[in-house]
């Protein structure tokens, strides 16, 4: 019997990654093919159209904006990146210890603390799944080293105005600094997305059944975290969409009107 739980592992394991890795490829796929239809694409066109707001401004009256949007932006990397970092540490003491592996394994003597965990839960196994919780933190946390020193460029860059630009086209320094920003952004977002991918990871602790269940409840509420689909509307059907809620609402106002104007029964005689 505890050969057969074991065997879950081979099996559901690697189901759980293929459908995390299924929905990522489906989603880079979308953001190449509809950008505006995802969030990360709908982010990255208005991105570029506030560095040229603020870079078009030749009196420099948005630099405080600039600044002061860049700065949460390296606050939000920098809290990531220490808790990153601070779980590291956790797991990595864990591991050395050994304290989790007599938890989850049994060894501690007490033949009931193995049932904790269904399917494999030996040394070699606790280390594996242990490793890849560690790895995943310090993927966050390199992931938002890198959101940190594109956002430091991006803070300086955005503030020169277009015309200081004499030798080259403002429109490449836009271009240059949209790049910069976007990167910063992107790296941003696949820390958070190696938090995310710790969850299944560290529920693998307790068994194949949570990890796979958890990677299947990942993948669902991340679909309608990433798709927007109302911003990749085309114009004609926001119009027939405008146009059918106005003659609604003209003939909510005519049965209005032609209701008030109405004489009840009973104060027909009195009018009369």
């Amino acid at each position: 019997m505890q050969r057969k739980s074991e065997q879950l592992d081979y099996v559901l394991v690697p189901l759980g990654l293929a459908v995390m890795v299924a929905y990522h490829v489906w989603l880079l796929h979308r953001i190449r093919r509809r950008p505006a239809s995802t969030v990360i694409g709908i982010n990255a066109i208005n991105r570029r159209i506030w560095v040229r707001y603020i870079m078009e401004e030749s009196s420099g009256k948005h630099a405080v904006l600039a600044v002061q949007t860049m700065r949460n932006s390296i606050m939000a990397s920098t809290v990531l990146a220490s808790v990153a970092i601070t779980l590291s540490s956790v797991v990595a003491a864990l591991m050395a210890s050994g304290v989790a592996h007599g938890i989850l394994s049994g060894a501690g003597g007490d033949p009931g603390q193995g049932q904790l965990v269904v399917g494999a839960g030996g040394e070699t196994a606790l280390s594996i799944k242990f490793f890849a919780i560690l790895v995943c933190f310090l993927v966050a946390f390199l992931f938002n080293v890198q959101s940190i020193r594109y956002y430091s460029h991006t803070s300086i860059l955005v503030n020169v105005p277009l015309h200081a630009h004499r030798l080259r086209r403002p429109e490449l320094a836009v271009d240059y600094v949209t790049a910069a920003l976007n990167r910063g952004s992107y790296f941003w977002s696949l820390g958070v997305r190696a938090f995310y991918f710790s969850c299944p990871v560290f529920l693998w602790l307790f068994g194949p059944i949570p990890m796979f269940a958890s990677c299947l409840a990942m993948a669902c509420a991340l679909y309608f975290l990433d798709v927007y689909t109302e911003w990749d509307k085309p114009q004609e059907e926001d119009d027939l969409n405008l146009n059918v809620l106005c003659d609604a609402a003209c003939h909510g106002q005519t049965r209005t009107a032609a209701g008030a104007g109405r004489v009840a029964p009973d104060q027909l005689d009195v009018v009369v």
